[in-house]
C-alpha cells in the first residue's frame, strides 16, 4: 500500500516514448510561459505544473541533468526531455525535443556521455548522447526491449533488466484453441499490484561494451530461475549494482513463489561472480526486506537498507554495512529511532547520505563511518525526496505542500538549500497558496501529534469555513510535505477549505513505537486520533464545525468508511478513494499477503486468535447499520491491492440504506489515478460533491 509517486511517472513516460530527433520545438510541448486567469489553483492549473523527474549528477560534480515533463491537457499526453544546468546554479538548456521523452537519465562513469532509456526504435533500449544534446547514439539492441540499465564502473560491461518467459500461458499448452482465453491458476500471486502477473520473469543480464556499443551476446545471471530482480512492482536499478572492479554484480531478490512469496518480504542480496558464473547469497538468514545494495568507492565496505522482520513491510529500514574484508555485517542505525532511505556514498568512502522521515518532513541526514555517528543535515517544512553529492555540496530534489518538486543545491555543513531549477517559479507566482500550519494537538492518551492546518489562500480569520480531515494512507505512510496531483492539500485550500492532516498513530518519522502501534489495532487508537485532531481544530472560530467533511484513499478510504459508522453526527460528507470495506473479502483478495497477515494479526477463520478477531470486528462493513451521511466512493478496476469490489460494496450498501451516494469508477486506472483527463475529472467530482454537502 506505500504509495512511490516515482512509479507514476515512469509509468507515463513509458507510454510516452519517442525517437530521439535534431532539436525541433514543434516536437515537444512546455506550460513554463503558461498565463492563468485567476490566482487561485484549478485542476487545470495543477495538471499544468512541470515535474522534474530523474536527475543525474555528472561524475565531476558540476553538472546536472534532469528531465521535466509537461502534460498536454488538450491531448490527455505528457511530453518529458532532458535538461542540464550547471551544479552550483544558473540557467538551464533543454538538449532533446522529442514527441513522447526520454527516461532514466544518468551519466556514464567517465562522464562523456548522458545516458538515458528510449522507445525509438519500437522497443525501449539504452542510449547515449553528448552533454550537449548532439549525437544521439543506442546502445543495446535487445529484443523486447530492457527495463533499465547499469555501467560497470570500469566501462567494459553493462547490466541491464529484461523479461524472460519461463511459463506456459494456455496457448502454449493447448496450441489448438488459439480463440481460448483464458488462465489457469495452481498457486497465489497470480495477480500483483494493477497487472495479472505474464509467465515472464525480470532478469539481470550483462553484456561487453565499448565505445558507444554492446558486442557479443548478454548472459542471463539468473538462468531459469521464477524470480525477479528488480523487485516487483516498485522496484529498478536502484537494487542492481557492480563491484568497484566490475568483477561482479550485486542484486537484489527475493527467491520465492507463489504462497510463499505471498506471505514474505524476505528479499536477499546476492553477489553474482562473472568470472566464475556463480552466486552467492550476501544476506542469508536476514529474514526482512535487504534492498539497494551501495559499495563504497574504495571498495571496502557494501551498504544497503535492510528490515528484520519478514513479513513486515513497515518495518524500521536500517543502515546495515558489511566489511568486505572480515564478513562482518552490522546495523548501523541501532541507536536511530528512524528510517533510513536512498544511501549515497562521498566519493573518499568516509560519509553515507540518505533522507529520513522526520517529524513530519523528510530531511537529509550523514553517516560518518570514522565514529559511526548520524547528524541531521537539514530541517524545515519540506521533503527532501533524494539526494546525491556534487562537487561543491548536495544536490537533492525538494518537494512542500506549496511547490511541486524543484532541484536544491544544499551545503553539506549548514543544510541550508537554495532552489537551483526553478522549473515551476513562472507558473507559482501567477498563483496564491495558503499557509501551511505545523501543530501539536494532544491525543486521548495525553501524547502530542502533529497536525498539518492548511488554509485558504485568502483567508479570514472572520469568517467560518468548511473544514476536511484528511485521512493519510499507507497506512505507515507519513503526512509529510509531499505534493500530489490528486490529494493536493492547496487544491483543496484553494476551494476555501481548511484542512486538518494528523500524524496520527501508525505512522514513520515519530520512532518506531508510534509508526508500529496501529498493526492489530485498525480502528482503535489511530481513530481517537483523528477526532482529536478534527475535534481540536472544529473548535476554532473560524471553522464551521456543522460543516465538516472526511476524506482520504487506501488506508484513508478504511478510514473514512469506518468513520462513517462510528463519527457520532461529526462529519456531513464523506469520500473514500480506494478504501478497504469488508476486512474478511479483503484477506481474501488481495495480492502481497504479508501486508494483511501482519497489520489484521492473522485470518479470519482463526477464531482463537484474539488479536485478529478485534482486528476483524472493526471491519467498516460491520457497522453500515449507522451509516447516514453522504459518501462518494471512488475505485479504479486495476487497482488489485484493494479490489474495486471493495468500492462497489460500500456504494451499494450506503445505496440499500437510503444514504445519498455516488459511484465513480475508473476502469484503466489502478490505485492511483494516472492520466490527465482522469485526475482533472477526479479533483472536478471531489469538489462537485464536497460543495453539495458542505457549502
Amino acid at each position: 500500500m506505500k504509495q512511490i509517486a516515482l512509479l507514476a511517472l515512469v509509468v507515463m513516460l513509458l507510454g510516452a516514448c519517442a525517437a530521439p530527433q535534431k532539436a525541433d520545438k514543434e516536437a515537444t510541448f512546455t506550460n513554463r510561459n503558461m498565463k492563468v486567469d485567476s490566482e487561485i489553483m484549478t485542476p487545470e492549473a495543477l495538471w499544468s505544473f512541470g515535474r522534474v523527474g530523474s536527475v543525474a549528477v555528472s561524475p565531476d560534480g558540476k553538472t546536472v541533468a534532469f528531465t521535466i515533463s509537461y502534460t498536454k491537457i488538450e491531448e490527455n499526453k505528457t511530453y518529458s526531455d532532458i535538461y542540464t544546468m550547471p551544479a552550483e546554479g544558473g540557467d538551464y538548456k533543454q538538449i532533446t525535443f522529442t514527441k513522447g521523452g526520454e527516461f532514466d537519465i544518468n551519466w556514464r562513469p567517465d562522464g562523456a556521455k548522458i545516458t538515458y532509456m528510449s522507445a525509438a526504435s519500437g522497443d525501449v533500449q539504452l542510449w547515449e548522447m553528448n552533454p550537449d544534446g548532439t549525437q544521439n547514439q543506442q546502445v543495446t539492441k535487445v529484443d523486447g526491449g530492457i527495463e533499465g540499465y547499469k555501467y560497470s564502473p570500469t566501462m567494459d560491461k553493462i547490466a541491464f533488466a529484461k523479461s524472460v518467459k519461463l511459463d506456459k500461458t494456455v496457448h502454449d499448452m493447448y496450441p489448438d484453441l488459439k480463440y481460448a482465453d483464458a488462465r489457469i491458476e495452481d498457486d497465489l500471486m497470480y495477480r500483483h499490484w494493477d497487472h495479472w502477473v505474464d509467465p515472464t520473469y525480470s532478469h539481470i543480464f550483462y553484456i561487453d561494451y565499448a565505445n558507444g556499443a554492446t558486442t557479443g551476446s548478454a548472459t542471463d545471471i539468473m538462468e531459469g530461475e521464477r524470480y525477479h530482480s528488480p523487485l516487483k512492482p516498485f522496484g529498478g536499478m536502484e537494487q542492481v549494482t557492480f563491484t568497484p572492479d566490475g568483477k561482479s554484480i550485486a542484486y537484489t531478490c527475493k527467491k520465492k513463489t507463489g504462497m510463499e512469496s505471498a506471505f514474505s518480504t524476505n528479499s536477499d542480496i546476492y553477489l553474482y561472480d562473472i568470472k566464475a558464473a556463480s552466486t552467492k547469497n550476501l544476506t542469508e538468514g536476514m529474514m526482512g526486506y535487504d534492498i539497494a545494495p551501495k559499495y563504497s568507492p574504495d571498495g571496502k565496505y557494501l551498504a544497503w537498507e535492510s528490515m528484520a522482520r519478514d513479513g513486515y513491510e513497515a518495518d524500521q529500514n536500517r543502515l546495515f554495512m558489511m566489511d568486505l574484508a572480515s564478513g562482518e555485517k552490522k546495523d548501523y542505525t541501532a541507536d536511530f529511532d528512524q528510517n533510513v532511505h536512498g544511501l549515497t556514498w562521498t566519493p573518499d568512502s568516509k560519509h553515507i547520505y540518505f533522507t529520513s522521515e522526520d517529524k513530519g518532513s523528510n530531511e537529509i541526514f550523514r553517516f560518518d563511518l570514522a565514529d559511526n555517528s548520524i547528524s541531521q543535515i537539514t530541517e524545515g517544512i519540506h521533503n527532501y525526496n533524494s539526494v546525491a553529492i556534487a562537487a561543491n555540496g548536495l544536490i537533492a530534489t525538494q518537494t512542500s505542500m506549496k511547490h511541486p518538486t524543484e532541484i536544491i543545491s544544499v551545503n553539506a555543513e549548514t543544510g541550508e538549500g537554495s532552489n537551483i531549477s526553478k522549473v515551476n517559479e513562472p507558473l507559482l507566482g501567477q498563483l496564491k497558496m495558503g499557509d501551511v500550519e505545523k501543530r501539536r494537538i494532544k491525543t486521548t492518551d495525553n501524547k502530542d501529534m502533529l497536525v498539518w492546518v492548511i488554509y485558504p489562500p485568502n483567508f479570514d480569520k472572520n469568517k467560518k469555513y468548511p473544514a476536511l480531515l484528511y485521512c493519510g494512507g499507507g497506512p505507515q505512510s507519513m503526512v509529510s510535505q509531499f505534493w500530489s496531483l490528486r490529494w493536493n492539500f492547496q487544491m483543496m485550500a484553494a476551494n476555501d477549505y481548511i484542512i486538518v492532516a494528523p500524524n496520527r498513530r501508525g505512522l514513520p518519522g515519530f520512532g518506531q513505537e508510534w509508526n508500529e502501534q496501529i498493526s492489530g489495532d485498525y480502528g482503535g487508537q489511530n481513530m481517537k486520533d483523528y477526532f482529536s485532531a478534527i475535534d481540536a481544530v472544529s473548535k476554532e472560530s473560524f471553522v464551521d464545525e456543522n460543516r465538516l467533511g472526511a476524506v482520504g484513499a487506501s488506508y484513508g478510504g478504511f478510514s473514512v468508511y469506518w468513520l462513517a459508522g462510528n463519527h457520532n453526527k461529526r462529519f456531513k460528507a464523506f469520500i473514500s478513494h480506494c478504501g478497504i470495506f469488508n476486512f474478511e473479502q479483503m484477506y481474501s483478495t488481495t495480492e502481497e499477503m504479508f501486508f494483511v497477515d501482519w497489520d489484521y494479526k492473522g485470518n479470519y477463520w482463526d477464531t482463537d486468535n484474539k488479536t485478529a478477531m478485534r482486528s476483524y470486528a472493526n471491519s467498516p462493513h460491520r457497522f453500515v447499520k449507522n451509516w447516514d451521511t453522504p459518501m462518494l466512493v471512488i475505485h479504479g478496476a486495476k487497482d488489485f491491492r484493494i479490489p474495486y469490489t471493495q468500492g462497489m460494496g460500500a456504494f451499494n450498501v450506503a445505496k440499500m440504506r437510503g444514504v445519498p451516494a455516488r459511484f465513480l469508477y475508473f476502469p484503466e486506472e489502478n490505485h492511483w489515478v494516472l492520466s490527465c483527463h482522469n485526475g482533472i475529472l477526479w479533483q472536478r467530482e471531489f469538489f462537485r460533491w464536497l460543495d453539495t454537502y458542505l457549502k
